[in-house]
């Protein structure tokens, strides 16, 4: 084998944690506002993740695409 080969593992992609806290808003009268979907299978409280291309549900995997522009 030649010296260059290298082994071992692959870079991990670094995560990015959301908390629930950002999924509401106060508006001003003091209600509680929801700022992401939710999925329409599981119903609310189970929000949809934002990805590049689409809205995905992580509990029963309902998708959503993103329309083409």
């Amino acid at each position: 084998m030649a010296k260059d080969d290298k082994k071992g593992k692959a870079p991990k992609a670094k995560t990015i944690r959301v908390s629930k806290k950002d999924a509401y808003a106060v508006t001003k009268d003091g209600k509680i506002e929801r700022k992401k979907k939710h999925c329409p299978k599981c119903g609310p409280g189970v929000f949809l993740a934002n990805h590049e291309d689409r809205l995905a549900c992580g509990r029963c995997g309902y998708t959503e695409f993103a329309k083409k522009k």
